[in-house]
């Protein structure tokens, strides 16, 4: 972990953050390897069940790419992991979280693509601006699984903002709240994700990414792969029990 990431547990829950709000928390090399210590550590314990992922402050969620690096390197093509991107260059498997508490631009809006649910303060926005800027978006491919074609069109070809409102209008955001509202509530929702059996979570998230690259009756192939070895889980078993008990399930993961 880097100064430039602070990774902290609220019970089950962890919480990455962003923390160059000088510098709109975008995206230097202390960042990105920051947060891909971040995601392997999250991943890794077992007792973190959900993660948020935030910025600094109350201006910015992530300003993208730090273009001043960019410019210094003379970056071209970015590598394959350049910025760890959950789902490609990275592999998690538990929920996550995107607390956008301000502007989420180019690589910022990329960070809360990722993530697998997103809140948003009143105040906050989203552009994808590298039309503006000459760089390219291949990672904006799976936005075509979230928004109408020809929002994500408008959004790519303008490189304009768009509201936090707007965009929970159409679907892409889960929740808009007040700024001060974001965090709290984003944990009460991790939390009440965290107390669900975890073996049914992971499969229920495996699925939905499974259907969006599949037909029907592929997915619901994928899906019964998906959910077998958590029928006959100990988990499985426990939960129509501490129901018929009326006490809460002690979940094992097994």
């Amino acid at each position: 972990m880097s100064e430039a990431i602070r990774y902290e547990m609220h019970g089950p829950v962890a919480l990455i953050t962003i923390n160059r709000p000088e510098s709109r928390n975008a995206m230097n090399a202390a960042v990105r390897a920051g947060l891909t210590a971040a995601w392997q550590r999250f991943e890794q314990d077992p007792a973190a069940r959900v993660a948020i992922l935030t910025g600094a402050g109350d201006k910015a969620f992530c300003a993208g790419m730090d273009l001043k690096e960019a410019s210094a390197t003379g970056l071209k093509v970015p590598p394959r992991g350049f910025i760890p991107t959950l789902g490609d260059a990275i592999e998690v498997s538990k929920p996550t979280i995107a607390a956008v508490n301000g502007v989420a631009v180019a690589g910022g809006w990329l960070l809360a693509q990722m993530c697998d649910l997103c809140l948003a303060a009143e105040h906050a926005s989203f552009a994808i601006t590298e039309a503006k800027v000459g760089r390219g978006t291949p990672w904006a491919a799976p936005l075509i699984h979230m928004l109408p074609q020809r929002i994500m069109m408008e959004l790519l070809l303008t490189g304009e903002p768009m509201s936090a409102a707007r965009l929970a209008a159409l679907g892409y955001v889960n929740h808009v709240v007040a700024g001060g509202e974001l965090l709290p509530r984003s944990l009460e929702l991790a939390a009440r994700i965290a107390a669900n059996a975890p073996l049914t979570v992971a499969a229920c998230r495996a699925l939905v990414y499974a259907a969006t690259e599949s037909g029907r009756s592929e997915a619901l192939r994928a899906g019964e792969r998906l959910f077998e070895p958590v029928y006959l889980s100990e988990d499985a078993q426990e939960g129509p029990r501490a129901f018929a008990e009326k006490r809460a399930p002690v979940w094992k993961g097994r």
